[in-house]
């Protein structure tokens, strides 16, 4: 069920009213869900279900993605504002130190939340943080690139595209190593997501000088990387294994930097794994 959640967020400012838009599905332990930079919370679609059969499954568009709007003014776009952004999230929804899983920036801030000690567990799909700084420019010159297209191309355009298996792959091909397998109604809604976020730009000009550098002893980890992974190349995650040496490091044959769609029943079941 889609809700949205309208709370003060502690700020040098004082406090400021955010709202966040979510869906909650699902019975057992509590487990938050994160996407990427310019993508929504629908990303998770091809795995909620399966999830939701063994956890709550609280899936977040992050503020200004999706169907959440932008931060007020005077908010940054950084780590801590977003780490206090979801930890007030959190205790809005009752939510004590759920399990989260996030993709790329979403595998991020699980991690920085996991460092700030307010979840229970973290499982990192292509995690951003663990590049080098051409790695980093390389991806954010592909990530502006994808915003680029995405906001040029006419709608009609997008939706007749969105009918072929071909089109799908011209379209998605940049985030899933099986693009075809994206439904139609979802490269629509996700390039739309992508054109209109109006969290990408100040997100990605926070990027710049992100780099996680730290262990996070106590907290079961896991981090998993798509072989197919076309914008952070999986070597990154051999790195993270690195920094957080107890992490579970899992590869996934096939998969892009986007996984859940390529492979939902191998992404969940590391999901569940990782979140006992």
């Amino acid at each position: 069920m889609s809700a949205t959640a309208t709370f003060a967020v502690p700020t040098v400012h004082g406090p400021r009213d955010v709202t966040v838009s979510y869906a909650r599905v699902g019975r057992g332990a509590p487990l938050v869900l994160l996407h990427g930079i310019g993508h929504h919370r629908q990303a998770w679609d091809p795995v909620v279900d399966i999830l939701a059969t063994e956890r709550e499954v609280i899936a977040v568009d992050l503020p200004g993605f999706g169907a959440s709007p932008g931060l007020p003014g005077g908010l940054d776009y950084d780590l801590p504002t977003t780490n206090a952004v979801l930890g007030s999230l959190f205790r809005t929804l009752d939510l004590d130190r759920p399990h989260v899983a996030g993709n790329s920036l979403g595998g991020l801030l699980a991690l920085e939340l996991g460092r700030e000690k307010l979840v229970r567990s973290v499982t990192a799909l292509s995690p951003a943080g663990f590049w080098t700084q051409a790695e980093r420019r390389y991806a954010f010159t592909v990530l502006l690139a994808m915003r680029g297209v995405a906001q040029r191309l006419p709608l009609p355009l997008v939706e007749r595209l969105s009918r072929s298996a071909a089109g799908r792959t011209a379209l998605t091909s940049t985030i899933y190593g099986r693009p075809g397998r994206r439904s139609p109604d979802a490269v629509v809604a996700e390039t739309l997501a992508l054109a209109g976020a109006t969290g990408f730009g100040p997100t990605l000009r926070a990027g710049t000088t992100v780099q996680f550098t730290d262990d996070l002893p106590g907290l079961p980890v896991t981090v998993a990387w798509g072989t197919q992974d076309r914008i952070l190349v999986r070597r990154q995650g051999v790195r993270a294994k690195t920094i957080i040496p107890h992490a579970r490091l899992v590869r996934l044959p096939g998969c892009g930097h986007v996984p859940m769609n390529d492979d939902p029943a191998l992404v969940a079941r590391v999901i569940l794994d990782g979140s006992r």
